[in-house]
C-alpha cells in the first residue's frame, strides 16, 4: 500500500470551491494548505499542484453569469489566472516556496515533443524546489483540444512526471458503496486496490456530487484509472480540512486506489510496447553495452542513423551485430541528430547551437525483451 508520506513526488489537485471564496481567493484556505505542502516539501517530498478557480475569480472580476459562453468563459480565464496565481504566490511565499505557473493543453500531455519539454520545464522546477501550479490554458483551448477537467489534467500530469500519489481534494471524504445520506448500509471504501466496473457504478447518488466545477466522482475515478496505469497510487479526500494532506497522514477518512505498477516500470511499459520507432540509432560496442547497463545513450557513441523522426519519437537502438537492444525517445530531431554523431557532449552546442543531453535520456530507455539478430 503507497504511505502519502513515503512518496517522493505527490500531484495535488485543488478545486475551484476550495481556491475561490465569496469575495475572492480564500486566502484562509491557501495559507493552511501552503504551511501543509511546505511541511512536506521541507521533508524533501516534491508537490505540484493542480490547481482550479481562474474562470470562477475572472467571472467575479469581470461580472459574468454562471452559465457563459466559450468566448466569455476564456475571458474569465484570462482574467482569473492572474488572481489565481497572486493568490498562490502570497499564500507559499512565507514558507519560503516560489510558485511557477504552468499552462497545459491536451496536446502538451498527448504530443510526444510537446510532452517532453512541458516534462522538461516540470522537473527543472521541482529540482529547484519551486512548486509548479498547474492549470488547463482555458484562455486558448476550445472543446476539441481541452481535457476536459482538472481531475483527469492532474492524473495526466502525474503520468508526465512519474508521481508516485496523486491526491484529489474534494467534498466529500472518499467513495462509498451507496448514497449514504438515504443508505444507511453505505460503506465508506478506505482502499480500492483495482478499479472494476462495480467500483466504478458506484461513483452515483452523493458520490456524483462530489466535486464541483466540472468534475464529479466519476471523473475522479478516472483520472485513477489513468493514474493507476502510470503506476501512481490516487488519495480522494475532504479537502476542507485546513491540512488535508496531513489530515491523510494521520490516517483520517480518504479513499486510496492502488497502482498495479510502479511509476518507473509503467513508463518504460509505454515505451517498449505502446510507441512506433520512426528511426534506427546504430552504436557502437561500447555504448551498447553502456545502454545495456541501464545508462544513457551518448552521440559520442552512434555510428549512423536511419529513418527521419522528430524530438521525442520513439527510436530503436540497434548494435553494429543488427541486434536490436533498446527503444527509447530521443533528444534531436534526426537533422540535427546526424550532425552531432560521434562527437562528445562538451562539442554538441558548437555543432548545432544548442544541446538536449544524451541522445536518449537513460529514463526514457526500454531494453528490448528479445535480442535477436535483423536483417
Amino acid at each position: 500500500m503507497t504511505d502519502l508520506a513515503r512518496a517522493r513526488r505527490v500531484v495535488v489537485k485543488v478545486g475551484s470551491a476550495l481556491v475561490a471564496g465569496d469575495e475572492g481567493a480564500d486566502s484562509h484556505w491557501l495559507a493552511a494548505f501552503s504551511a501543509d505542502a511546505a511541511r512536506m516539501r521541507a521533508r524533501g517530498q516534491q508537490v505540484l499542484v493542480v490547481s482550479s478557480g481562474a474562470v470562477a475569480l475572472g467571472r467575479r472580476r469581470l461580472g459574468l453569469a454562471r452559465r457563459s459562453s466559450l468566448p466569455e468563459k476564456q475571458a474569465a480565464a484570462a482574467a482569473g489566472q492572474s488572481a489565481l496565481m497572486r493568490a498562490w504566490e502570497e499564500a507559499l511565499e512565507p514558507h519560503g516556496l516560489a510558485a511557477a505557473q504552468v499552462l497545459l493543453t491536451r496536446d502538451d500531455t498527448e504530443v510526444r515533443r510537446r510532452w517532453l519539454n512541458a516534462r522538461a520545464t516540470v522537473e527543472t522546477l521541482l529540482g529547484l524546489g519551486v512548486v509548479p501550479v498547474v492549470n488547463e490554458n482555458d484562455t486558448v483551448a476550445t472543446e476539441e483540444i481541452r481535457v476536459g477537467d482538472n481531475d483527469r489534467l492532474a492524473a495526466r500530469v502525474a503520468q508526465m512526471i512519474g508521481a508516485d500519489a496523486l491526491v484529489l481534494l474534494s467534498d466529500v471524504d472518499g467513495l462509498y458503496t451507496a448514497d449514504p445520506r438515504s443508505n444507511p448500509d453505505a460503506r465508506h471504501l478506505p482502499v480500492i486496490e483495482r478499479l472494476t466496473p462495480e467500483i466504478e457504478a458506484m461513483a452515483g447518488g452523493a458520490n456524483a456530487a462530489a466535486g464541483v466545477g466540472t468534475g464529479g466522482m466519476a471523473t475522479k475515478l478516472a483520472a485513477a484509472r489513468i493514474a493507476a496505469a502510470a503506476g501512481c497510487a490516487t488519495f480522494i479526500t475532504l479537502g476542507t480540512r485546513p491540512s488535508p494532506l496531513l489530515a491523510i497522514e494521520e490516517g483520517e477518512r480518504a479513499t486510496r486506489i492502488e497502482p498495479a505498477i510502479s511509476p518507473a516500470a509503467a513508463y518504460k511499459a509505454w515505451i517498449a510496447g505502446t510507441l512506433a520507432p520512426t528511426g534506427v540509432l546504430v552504436v557502437d560496442q561500447g555504448a551498447a553495452a553502456a545502454v545495456r547497463r541501464g545508462k544513457s545513450l551518448l552521440a559520442a557513441g552512434v555510428r549512423r542513423i536511419e529513418g527521419r523522426f522528430d524530438k521525442g519519437d520513439a527510436v530503436l537502438i540497434r548494435d553494429e551485430a543488427g541486434l536490436d537492444i533498446a527503444r527509447g525517445l530521443v533528444r534531436y530531431e534526426a537533422e540535427d541528430a546526424a550532425r552531432i554523431v560521434g562527437l562528445k557532449s562538451e562539442a554538441i552546442e558548437a555543432a548545432i547551437g544548442y544541446t538536449s543531453g544524451p541522445l536518449v535520456h537513460a529514463d526514457d530507455l526500454a531494453l528490448a525483451p528479445h535480442r535477436e539478430p535483423v536483417g
